[in-house]
């Protein structure tokens, strides 16, 4: 197993990342706050076929597979891009899994008119799909009703269905049975592919988080060699040095088991659910970990509007909850592994 990026992957993480270098500064993330959502950034991301990179090439994609996808997700968590890049991603690779005309038209909203898609990462109750990453602003929103997998296209609520949250993203609820419903997938088969969606969504969440803390961290170092006291940068004290190297660590460590997630996805390995779950946990950790003491090496300036560095911790956060808290990942954890342990082996 080599998990380093190959050249093409290395090309497109950098075409991506050249754009976002540009054009998604500190000062446009604030600016697109509380709505979490630049239309612009938007835009530029879909001329250039990212949100629908891992669009099979038969439909008009790049075919990337999930760890193309998570090498980009960092980039795209390193910006704080405000954009619904990886929920599009994955609802359009669940899509195309049960419906490839579906993708297809999805796929064609997305890249002429600008349209976003969403998953839905809990099931419907009563008839609502709640605390829905990207809902505020996508058009099309895939989710588990009952016992149905579907896709549901409607106008987004905007603004007026924007649910206030500590890291100004565009969460909302949004209806199962509202605008035009399509019905991908029913039973076991629905539940299967809706799991299969939500490991992918771990993953890149957890590859965003990578990214957003390993940028956090680039920011403590920066503040660390500045910022003087008695005469000498603080970063020369070694309580300062050694944490954060610490939280570098860490960062880095996150970063490998994201990899091995993806690639475990891509191959199609028993683990792979196993390992979606540990790279979502540990990256949720990790990030906040690493944001935190970089906003705390900052001292008070951290806490203040004017350093970027809040916008960096708040969202840690906010995306580390985006779907459970922790205890609920944990036992979900611990379920699939004892799920493991029971299957029936084929020895004697």
């Amino acid at each position: 197993m080599d998990l380093r990026p190959s050249e093409q992957q290395r090309a497109v993480c950098d075409g991506v990342s050249d754009f976002l270098d540009k054009e998604v500064t500190p000062e446009r993330v604030r600016d697109a706050e509380p709505m979490g959502f630049d239309a612009g950034v938007w835009r530029g991301l879909a001329d250039m076929g990212v949100p629908t990179l891992g669009v099979s090439e038969e439909l008009g994609g790049m075919g990337a597979g999930l760890l193309d996808l998570a090498l980009v997700a960092e980039a795209i968590g390193a910006h704080l891009t405000p954009a619904p890049i990886l929920e599009t991603q994955v609802s359009l690779r669940a899509v195309e899994r049960v419906d490839a005309g579906l993708a297809g038209q999805m796929r064609a909203g997305v890249e002429d008119s600008s349209l976003s898609s969403s998953l839905a990462l809990r099931p419907a109750r009563q008839g609502v799909f709640e605390l829905v990453p990207g809902g505020a602003v996508s058009t099309y929103v895939v989710g588990l009703d009952g016992e149905e997998l579907v896709c549901i296209e409607a106008d987004p609520p905007g603004a007026t269905g924007l649910l206030s949250n500590f890291g100004d993203a565009p969460l909302a609820h949004r209806q199962s049975d509202g605008g035009s419903r399509t019905v991908l997938a029913r039973g076991q088969e629905a539940r299967g592919q809706f799991d299969a969606a939500l490991d992918e969504w771990r993953v890149l969440t957890a590859a965003a988080l990578v990214g957003l803390g390993s940028r956090a961290v680039d920011l403590g170092v920066e503040y660390a060699r500045s910022r003087e006291q008695f005469g000498v940068p603080i970063g020369s004290f070694q309580v300062v040095a050694h944490r954060l190297a610490d939280v570098a660590t860490e960062i880095e460590g996150a970063q490998l088991l994201v990899h091995e997630a993806a690639w475990a996805v891509d191959e199609g390995r028993a683990d792979a659910a196993e390992l979606a779950c540990m790279a979502y946990l540990f990256a949720c950790e990790s990030g906040q970990h690493a944001a935190a003491e970089s906003l705390h090496f900052h001292g008070g300036y951290g806490f203040t509007l004017e350093y970027d560095i809040q916008l960096f911790h708040r969202r840690a956060k906010a995306w580390s909850l985006a779907l459970d808290g922790r205890t609920g990942e944990f036992q979900n954890l611990a379920d699939r592994l004892l799920a493991g342990s029971l299957a029936p082996s084929g020895g004697n």
